[in-house]
């Protein structure tokens, strides 16, 4: 489903209810310039837009619904089936060799890695970097994740996007470090090699006990949930969390390569 087709819902919603734009702008408390111009596709809804429109609609939350269907098939076609194992995970541990994770990158940082190489269109770039940060509301959700961050010390010395840039996103480490779902641990240069080097990854457990993974590699990601590669990448998983620094000098080390205060 594209938004084309959730701006049609919307706009057949308000037909049904006999409600016309300013109507709804009256009964949802936004204004009729923000309704129309979702309605023409020049902004995007919101998640709160769909629920207070759902409320005002009686549409019994078919425009949420329809929206959260609409996001996860935003970015590639093969992310897609990711991002719903992701929302719905109870827990999330992820390694990171190279690059801070989607989900805790700053918008700068996240440019610079998706517009590297010039690869991408600014448009397409421009559409990358809003899913990603899109994807990071769940961190800050009613009930979110119980999330753990790997990251090789690499990762936090890569002046991705330059000195400033790279400076800002240390900050953000330490910022979502503190919140009480987060934990963040560094696996120091000086352990040598490791068996994360061959590439990142994320295990998602999910409420009924199953758990997936996502890998990734130059061309594309998709997601695994065989038994047997499960359990070797929770054996990995053990393995580079025991060479980890603790979350307190993990902290710390990123206070001392952070130049502003």
């Amino acid at each position: 489903m594209n938004f084309e087709m959730w701006i049609r819902a919307l706009k057949a919603a308000r037909a049904a209810a006999g409600v016309s734009q300013e109507g709804l702008a009256t009964l949802i408390k936004w204004s009729p310039s923000l309704i129309a111009a979702i309605e023409t596709g020049r902004r995007r809804p919101t998640m709160e837009f769909a629920v207070a429109s759902d409320e005002a609609l009686q549409t019994g939350g078919l425009l949420a619904e329809l929206l959260k269907e609409a996001d996860r098939e935003r970015g590639p076609s093969w992310f897609a089936a990711w991002r719903g194992y992701e929302q719905e995970a109870t827990r999330l541990r992820a390694f990171e060799p190279c690059l801070v994770p989607g989900l805790l990158q700053t918008e700068e940082y996240a440019r610079a890695v998706i517009s590297a190489g010039g690869l991408q269109p600014p448009a397409m770039v421009d559409e990358l970097v809003a899913v990603r940060l899109e994807r990071q509301e769940l961190l800050r959700r009613g009930d979110p994740p119980q999330c753990v961050f790997l990251l090789d010390e690499s990762v936090v010395r890569r002046p991705v996007g330059g000195p400033a840039v790279l400076d800002a996103q240390l900050g953000r480490l330490l910022a979502e470090a503190q919140l009480p779902h987060v934990r963040l641990h560094i696996v120091p240069v000086n352990v040598g090699e490791h068996v994360g080097l061959i590439g990142g990854f994320v295990l998602a457990e999910l409420p009924d006990g199953e758990q997936a993974i996502y890998l990734e590699n130059a061309a594309r990601g998709h997601v695994v949930n065989d038994p047997q590669t499960v359990r070797l990448i929770d054996r990995k998983w053990d393995s580079l969390l025991g060479e980890a620094l603790s979350t307190s000098a993990s902290l710390d080390l990123i206070r001392k390569l952070k130049v502003t205060p």
